[in-house]
């Protein structure tokens, strides 16, 4: 006999609103062209702060509720003052925010409970690069390393499901798997 109940998963996540995107933008892709932006302010020395509020999607300019602020700056070993994070952990940091929401949002549409959720991200960078001690060294991370301990109403094949689900539709993954055209110039 098999015995079904209907058991209401709450993972925090609106995934009907999120499916409902997906046709809207299938019907209107114009709309689904998003620009993110962030100004930067310098502080002091290695210091500088980042301001994140308006962004255009959905066709027009959008102001947040709120003006978010990222701090950054360097460790006490590089001669600095270590009042934030270094940039490279910024990125980390967006890396394991970006997978452990997927990790919630898909949880939520396949139904799965979640009861705990770590992710831990490591990288590393030889610093020679970034001080032009070697042209053969590169600047940025080498290698990036992510580890996650999930506690779910789900067996471990399910909850490996989420986690590859969540790489593959994680916006920072590709940022940090892909090239992009990144162009800098002077005002």
């Amino acid at each position: 006999m098999n015995v079904q109940s209907n058991v209401t998963v709450n993972n925090g996540v609106n995934t009907e609103a999120l499916i409902g995107a997906r046709g809207a933008f299938a019907e209107a892709p114009q709309a689904a062209q998003f620009t993110f932006r962030s100004s930067c302010s310098w502080i002091e020395g290695t210091y500088s702060a980042n301001k994140i509020n308006s962004y255009f999607g959905l066709g027009q300019e959008h102001e947040r509720k709120r003006t978010f602020s990222i701090e950054s700056d360097h460790p006490e070993v590089f001669a600095a003052a270590d009042r934030a994070p270094t940039p490279p952990e910024i990125a980390l940091a967006a890396l394991a925010s970006c997978l452990t929401g997927g990790v919630a949002a898909v949880a939520q549409h396949r139904g799965i409970q979640l009861r705990s959720v770590q992710s831990t991200v490591e990288g590393d960078i030889d610093v020679q690069g970034i001080l032009g001690m070697d042209p053969e060294i590169r600047s940025g991370f080498s290698s990036i390393r992510v580890s996650f301990e999930i506690d779910a109403d789900a067996s471990k094949d399910e909850i490996a499901a989420l986690v590859a689900q969540s790489q593959k539709r994680s916006a920072m993954f590709d940022i940090l798997t892909n090239p992009t055209n990144v162009n800098v110039s002077l005002a």
